[in-house]
């Protein structure tokens, strides 16, 4: 494509996107021409998809676990205590068989945030992990709760139910399609960022630090 013919087709696309009533039979036709050869499904068996999202993880400096229902419980209980964590923050609807002894475990409410700020971290579900990108989502659902209770503690403890982890990342959105509606969170390790020399800092979106339990 020349100069000329470049600079048509761009122009074209700014009138296009900024009409009020675009021509959406246009658009739907350019969308549906689009050439989608990435990878939609999974390459690997369950353990495969395991292998690969606590490599990922680990690589983000999250803390990667797995146990079996009969013994989570005990292992959060470990986890926590390892972390020195005595108050923690837990969305409605999370299993009380989860909940270890020798830890206060506060309820968000929905309400202000000052309870929550006062916990030493969070402890949620999850709806599915994307083996790919390392990447845990969260919803506005039970057992996961509202952004505030999952991006304001320094500290989150997730748990993972490996039947709900996918290996890409165009099968997380695929499932995630009937929930569309809901807040809808993507995190991929403890949150951190890094300024254009390259200082990395960590905390600034969310949680510090970071333990994910791969509930088999």
């Amino acid at each position: 494509m020349d100069t000329t013919a470049a600079r048509t087709e761009i122009l074209r696309r700014i009138r296009t996107a900024t009409l009020d009533e675009a021509d959406k039979t246009a658009i739907e036709a350019e969308w549906s021409g689009l050439r989608r050869g990435y990878k939609i499904a999974a390459s690997v068996d369950r353990e495969g998809l395991l292998h690969q999202l606590e490599d990922r993880l680990r690589d983000y400096d999250a803390g990667v676990y797995r146990t079996e229902l009969e013994g989570l419980r005990g292992l959060l209980g470990r986890i926590l205590a390892q972390r020195g964590k005595a108050m923690m923050a837990v969305p409605a609807g999370i299993s009380p068989d989860w909940l270890p002894a020798g830890v206060v475990f506060v309820e968000d409410e929905r309400g202000g945030v000052e309870a929550i700020d006062r916990c030493d971290g969070v402890l949620t579900g999850a709806t599915l992990a994307i083996a790919e990108t390392g990447t845990i989502v969260l919803q506005d659902a039970p057992g996961q709760g509202r952004r505030a209770v999952t991006l304001l503690p320094d500290y989150h403890l997730c748990v993972v139910d490996a039947a709900t982890v996918v290996q890409t990342v165009p099968e997380a959105m695929a499932l995630l399609q009937a929930t569309a509606a809901s807040a809808t969170t993507f995190f991929s390790g403890p949150s951190a960022t890094a300024d254009i020399e390259m200082t990395r800092i960590k905390g600034v979106h969310g949680p510090r630090f970071l333990d994910v339990v791969l509930l088999l």
